[in-house]
């Protein structure tokens, strides 16, 4: 079984899989959007706060299918984590943002759409905003990070490797035998396996129709620690005006949900 085989391998190598065929919220090494099936983004508003991470609320449209957009800001090969609902959207399990999880892997300034719970290397099921209790994590009983798409960035870690000094004459009779370099489609991603209550009424991310979006294994290592990390909180417009989040019409001077108390007249001193 495949995930036997994962299992067995060593800490620190990754084993990935690549699409055979296709199949912003930015924090330095990648940014992140979130699509619908037209590709236009849902409506981020990011949180101001401090820390390395990137925090924003998203306003989500009941049933809307979607798709979690990753683009590679750097030149390097980088690995994402992505998890939804606090699940990894690769293996199902619950996630904490480890490189020892199954990882996505973009190449450099790649950038790949992910578009359901993958259920085999040939298929994934479409992510589709629901009410909480219909959610794929509710199915779990897990309530640890509802309403949360959360992306870590890891790079690949780098060797060192000598330039070799090839005489001319060489050099050529050696290009001359080099294979052309693979050239990958701009849809293609791949995907890696890192070894190393008010609840009803929020948002959920469903189990939704299958797709086919094959996959092929390969070998990725990381560094130890996350370059970047991305955390996406979606909520119902209705919920985003309750936070005032955004501005959803002029409110009602006799109907104010907020705890406010009498000010001191102006000209009187406290």
């Amino acid at each position: 079984m495949l995930n036997h085989k994962w299992t067995a391998v060593a800490a620190l190598m990754a084993i990935g899989l690549i699409p055979a065929a296709q199949a912003s919220a930015r924090s330095r090494d990648v940014s992140v959007e979130i699509v619908n099936a037209n590709g236009t983004a849902f409506e981020q508003f990011p949180v101001s706060q401090g820390g390395s991470a990137f925090r924003a609320y998203l306003q989500a449209e009941r049933n809307a299918p979607y798709r979690i957009r990753v683009r590679n800001c750097t030149g390097q090969r980088v690995a994402v984590v992505v998890a939804v609902d606090g699940r990894n959207i690769i293996s199902g399990a619950k996630s904490e943002l480890e490189r020892s999880e199954p990882m996505y892997i973009l190449g450099p300034y790649e950038s790949q759409d992910y578009s359901g719970w993958r259920t085999s290397l040939a298929d994934v099921h479409e992510f589709f905003f629901t009410e909480w209790q219909n959610s794929y994590a509710e199915a779990f009983g897990d309530r640890s990070a509802r309403g949360v798409i959360a992306v870590a960035a890891y790079r690949e870690k780098q060797r060192y490797q000598p330039k070799l000094s090839i005489a001319p004459d060489a050099k050529e009779e050696q290009d001359a035998r080099e294979p052309a370099p693979s050239v990958s489609s701009n849809a293609s991603g791949e995907l890696a396996r890192s070894q190393a209550d008010k609840k009803d009424a929020e948002p959920g991310t469903g189990f939704g129709e299958q797709r086919h979006e094959p996959v092929t294994r390969i070998d990725f290592e990381s560094e130890p620690r996350a370059s970047a990390r991305v955390f996406l909180k979606y909520e119902w417009r209705e919920t985003l005006c309750q936070k005032n989040v955004i501005d959803c019409g002029e409110k009602n001077r006799f109907w104010n949900d907020d705890l406010a108390f009498a000010p001191f007249p102006p000209a009187r001193n406290r």
